[in-house]
């Protein structure tokens, strides 16, 4: 990074690079705190993810149970009316059923030993025992839902916390050094500028990717159109748990911007990476979602060794190129077909 004076009074030039080293030294710790933050923020949005499936679940069971206990209220008026017209017509051996049974339960029981019931009878017995078992297999489900439920949101919580508690500790960082670091910041922001400006030029001028050779390994890319909504959001600020132009987190950005082409993606770095194929870093095309930070972190491949990605608190979508950290911390790539 270059290094540049700072502005204000003319300060002895040993003096600004202890500064400006300084600045560098707490960067590099944000930095860090950063790729974990990533893995923390994933974790969250897993356990988001799971919550919401678990309430989906339970919406559906609570459905399924009003039914069954519908169709059981049905079964048993059905059942009530036949051991009427059987008791009434004096059948021996179910009177004595009728007359010994303190519930339900017991009568049904008893009829079943007894094995003296027609076709018609045994359905409806049928009916009602089945009825009885859905209902208390979709009871235990609610219940041991309720249970996950609890222990999910009680993760997620402590996932919030420690997000938060990292977000305080990287504010804090930045407000220890927010002088000296300012211009270095005005100076990344003008590269990065540059870095955006040429990536966008590039990709308008290319209306499709182009190859002199085939790929050896997965089938060519479908989604390389992907790359062109990306570039829409390029600025749009990093927001944890985000998955909409207001603001989104790594995942979130690359689920939003494959929902644009019609394809569903999942909503976490880890889980997108179990979508599609493996692709090798040799054969990267436009479209490939890129993978990092042993799964804490993802972005869209957009040609020339770089991606288009939403980086972390304090930063916004951008280009970067797959060197320095990215190369070093790079996991895989996944094509979508």
């Amino acid at each position: 990074m270059a290094v540049l004076p700072l502005a204000g009074p003319a300060v002895p030039a040993p003096q600004i690079e202890s500064k400006q080293a300084e600045a560098r030294q707490v960067l590099a710790q944000i930095q860090e705190l950063d790729s974990k933050l990533e893995l923390v923020i994933d974790s969250y949005n897993s356990a988001q993810a799971e919550l919401d499936e678990i309430k989906a679940q339970q919406r559906l069971n609570e459905r399924r149970l009003k039914i069954a206990r519908a169709n059981l209220g049905s079964a048993q008026s059905s059942l009530e009316e036949r051991l009427i017209d059987l008791y009434q017509n004096g059948s021996p051996d179910l009177v004595e059923i009728l007359l010994g049974s303190s519930s339900l339960d017991e009568i049904l029981d008893g009829i079943e030993t007894a094995g003296r019931v027609s076709d018609q009878d045994a359905q409806i017995l049928h009916e009602v025992q089945s009825f009885k078992a859905e209902i208390k297999q979709r009871e235990e489900e609610l219940e041991k839902a309720r249970s996950r439920q609890e222990q999910v949101v009680a993760e997620r919580a402590a996932r919030r916390d420690e997000i938060e508690a990292g977000l305080a500790q990287r504010q804090e960082l930045l407000d220890s050094i927010r002088d000296q670091i300012a211009e270095l910041q005005a100076a990344e922001r003008r590269r990065q500028a540059r870095i955006d400006a040429a990536a966008e030029a590039r990709v308008a001028a290319a209306s499709a990717p182009t190859a002199t050779e085939a790929p050896t390994g997965a089938p060519p890319s479908k989604y390389g159109g992907v790359v062109g909504i990306a570039m829409q959001y390029l600025g749009t600020p990093y927001v944890w748990g985000g998955e909409s132009p207001a603001g989104f987190d790594c995942s979130g950005f690359v689920y939003y911007v494959f929902s644009r082409v019609g394809v569903s993606l999942p909503r976490t770095v880890s889980a997108q990476y179990a979508v599609g194929v493996a692709v090798s870093r040799s054969e990267l095309q436009p479209g490939d979602i890129v993978f990092f930070n042993g799964l804490g972190h993802d972005g869209i491949y957009i040609g020339g060794n770089q991606f288009i990605h939403s980086p972390h608190t304090g930063d916004v979508v951008k280009v970067s190129a797959m060197t320095g950290y990215y190369d070093s911390n790079y996991v895989g790539a996944r094509r979508v077909l």
